[in-house]
């Protein structure tokens, strides 16, 4: 055989193995990391609309503190009738023209799109976790235990790790910080997001409860075990109350 045959058959076997590889936490990654990324470039937009919106309305843009809803009913009201719905006497706002109220208004319709895109590729983002991931998924719900799988690298990757490490995936920073410094320690990571972590007073402790069923979670989802999401949340409900 010829090099350039064995050079195809080499590229072609290669190739097929890339297709294989491809598998659906590889999809949760990538969705996760694009409403993050949505979510960031909504930020910016938001912020960069207040600020020109306040030369124009600046009670309201102080009154309602809702990103998505300001951006909402400026499109749908005009300047008086916002005035008259909030009952603002007067304005410290400038009588704009038109075409820069347009330009302000084209800005909050970029930013109403983004958050449309954001519904949709959360709504994506829940069905994929509940294929790939339902255990998992039935304890952390869709954006925590996606954001686990990113942090780890893979489904397989967050089913390899101990309990502990699960605890700290999200504080690496602050873990390292910790080594090289000697600060405080880090006592959870992406977990504080939970509802569970985030309204307890032992942060602590119920982030490695939590964890260690998320251990528990990611590998019976890698190894394609039987569902037992609902009983490791009924145990975590137990000890802690629902969520």
């Amino acid at each position: 055989m010829d090099r350039s045959r064995i050079r195809e058959r080499c590229i072609r076997t290669t190739k097929q193995r890339i297709r294989e590889s491809v598998k659906d936490d590889n999809l949760v990654i990538q969705a996760v990391s694009s409403i993050e990324e949505v979510t960031k470039a909504a930020n910016i937009l938001i912020r960069r609309l207040r600020e020109w919106y306040e030369l124009y309305l600046p009670e309201f843009s102080r009154k309602v503190k809702d990103n998505q809803r300001f951006s909402q009913l400026i499109l749908e009201k005009d300047k008086k009738a916002l005035m008259k719905e909030h009952k603002f006497r007067d304005t410290m706002g400038a009588d704009l023209p038109k075409q820069d109220v347009d330009a302000m208004l084209a800005l909050a319709a970029g930013a109403q799109r983004l958050y449309e895109l954001k519904k949709s590729q959360e709504d994506y983002l829940e069905k994929l976790m509940k294929r790939t991931a339902p255990n998992v998924h039935a304890i952390t719900g869709t954006l925590i235990g996606a954001k686990l799988i990113a942090i780890a690298g893979s489904l397989k990757e967050l089913s390899l790790f101990p309990a502990s490490t699960v605890q700290l995936l999200g504080a690496e920073k602050a873990l390292f910080r910790h080594m090289r410094t000697g600060a405080k320690s880090p006592k959870y990571g992406i977990l504080h997001e939970h509802p569970l972590v985030s309204q307890s007073r032992d942060k602590g402790k119920v982030a490695r409860m939590l964890a260690d069923k998320i251990s528990i979670a990611s590998k019976v989802d890698y190894f394609k075990g039987d569902y037992v999401g609902d009983k490791l949340r009924k145990e975590l409900v137990q000890r802690f109350g629902e969520w």
